[in-house]
């Protein structure tokens, strides 16, 4: 007689679950209790196992599909019966996929990757493509569940928002398993799933965590070997991901052992002709467009930072255990601009219609450096937080920047912008101002030299000194050489005795 398999319920909370492997394929024997499919849901991974012996003659939902509980998602045949032919319902149309409008003053988008083929399934939230604008980059998810039957827009096309770029349906043409539509009651008889609850992550054992999870990590180079569960019994949860993320970075495990190759690969581009993508594109237009618009001038200065250097050593454990983030150099850098931006606005000010508009905010641009590209995502009222909520918004900003899960808000607005070139070991860099905005601060790299000091009483001596140099620049249609010059001894003299609390 055909059994029924349904999606279980795993706690009174729970309402759905996604099929994440089918142990066994149609035609396949069974026997009861064994291992039948494997499922995730946003408590728990388990393995359910088959209600009765005999035979998978159908399995009804795919691999990656979410589905309610109590649908059915497969039958089995109990031995030496036949299986009755599996009763579908043809799917009638399709759901439009459309390019969104990521903002208000945005009217095209460009799809840069698909990263789904027709054909495959897709969850609903699930991300499908991924766009660019003019103003950001962005991930775009499926609005249903089902099938990608239709891709109709291919990547490297721009299109107006509203235009439908492919079509979602509910099966795959000329699958080899069907797709339930309709949720089926539980049998009374049937047993209750034996559930295997996630153990710690042991090396060599499998890791239990979602779909979901498992792209957070593959999109940020994450071994999730390396990350530590909170969930039942040692489960990965998003929210795991996210905090490791936060507080070790991307790719931040240590790599394994890779075998070396026999001869060195050759370089990548070499001899190649590559177009520019979409945001590159967009990127060389902007720069362009600054540099004819401002006449640009910089003024460079030298910053002890060893009060900073000493302050974030003897704190950084304690802020990170209170905070979830690592004490970087950037906050201490962020704050000190806010200070020296609050006494000398015209920094912050921007050039309209031929007046000087003093902004009632700080926002505060972090340029952020991508694979692809270059972003600068705002901390917006940056004069109203605190030491620790701004070193928390630029970890949280930079991390969405690389994952594609900015907003086109978090992006614009800006009145003054930090770039931080100095990570890759520059001396200093000469930035071009982020328009329409009036400056721009360049963070060079912090370095040990020898610094010759003076006492009060005129003594010189020579110490070993943690030394920086920052590089503003400035649009001299605005702000003049002595306006820079004070903001840029604010700054320095706010780093030098920094007094601020931290935590």
């Amino acid at each position: 007689m055909p059994t029924d398999v349904i999606m279980p319920q795993m706690g009174e909370s729970i309402f759905e679950g996604t099929i994440t492997k089918w142990l066994k394929k149609a035609g396949d024997l069974v026997h009861k209790d064994e291992p039948l499919f494997e499922i995730s849901t946003d408590k728990v991974d388990a393995e359910i196992p088959s209600p009765v012996a005999g035979v998978l003659s159908e399995i009804k939902v795919l691999e990656g599909a979410t589905v309610e509980i109590n649908t059915v998602v497969a039958i089995v045949t109990e031995s030496g019966e036949t299986a009755a032919p599996a009763a579908t319902v043809p799917v009638v149309g399709g759901t439009d996929v459309v390019m969104p409008q990521m903002g208000e003053s945005i009217f095209e988008g460009t799809i840069t990757k698909w990263l789904k083929k027709a054909g495959d399934a897709v969850q609903k939230d699930e991300p499908l493509f991924e766009i660019s604008t003019d103003k950001v980059d962005a991930e775009i998810p499926s609005p249903v569940a089902g099938v990608l039957t239709e891709i109709k827009v291919g990547e490297g096309a721009t299109v107006e928002i509203n235009t439908v770029v492919a079509v979602i349906g509910g099966s795959t043409p000329n699958a080899s398993v069907s797709t339930s539509i309709a949720p089926a009651i539980a049998k009374p008889s049937a047993p209750a799933p034996k559930v295997q609850l996630a153990t710690p992550q042991v090396p060599g054992e499998r890791i239990r965590s979602s779909p979901l999870v498992r792209r957070i990590a593959a999109d940020n180079s994450l071994d999730l070997g390396q990350v530590a569960g909170t969930g039942s019994e040692g489960r990965i949860t998003k929210e795991d991901v996210f905090r490791h993320l936060s507080q070790h970075g991307a790719g931040s495990v240590a790599a394994r052992p890779a075998v070396t190759p026999t001869a060195p690969p050759a370089p990548l581009l070499a001899g190649q002709v590559v177009p520019l993508t979409k945001m590159r594109a967009i990127i060389a237009q902007r720069m362009v467009e600054s540099v004819a618009t401002s006449p640009h001038v910089y003024t460079v200065y030298k910053v002890d930072m060893t009060r900073v250097a000493r302050i974030r050593a003897r704190e950084k454990s304690r802020f990170e255990q209170q905070n979830g983030v690592k004490l970087t150099f950037m906050p201490f850098i962020a704050v000190a601009a806010v200070e020296a931006l609050r006494k000398f606005p015209i920094v912050n000010a921007t050039l309209e219609d031929g007046s000087i508009h003093y902004h009632p905010s700080i926002n505060l641009g972090i340029a952020v450096a991508l694979e692809w590209g270059l972003i600068v995502p705002v901390i917006k009222q940056a004069e109203k937080r605190s030491f620790a909520e701004i070193a928390k918004a630029m970890n949280d900003l930079a991390l969405r920047a690389r994952s594609k899960k900015l907003v086109p808000e978090e992006v614009m607005g800006g009145t003054f912008t930090l770039t931080n070139s100095g990570v890759f070991g520059g001396e200093f860099g000469t930035p071009i101002i982020n328009q329409p905005e009036s400056a721009i601060l360049a963070i060079g790299g912090l370095k040990k030299e020898a610094v010759v000091l003076t006492d009060a009483e005129g003594n010189d001596s020579i110490a070993i000194r943690s030394m920086q140099h920052f590089c503003l620049g400035f649009d001299h249609r605005t702000i003049d050489g002595a306006d820079s010059g004070k903001f840029m001894s604010a700054f320095k003299k706010a780093l030098e005795g920094w007094e601020r609390e931290i935590c």
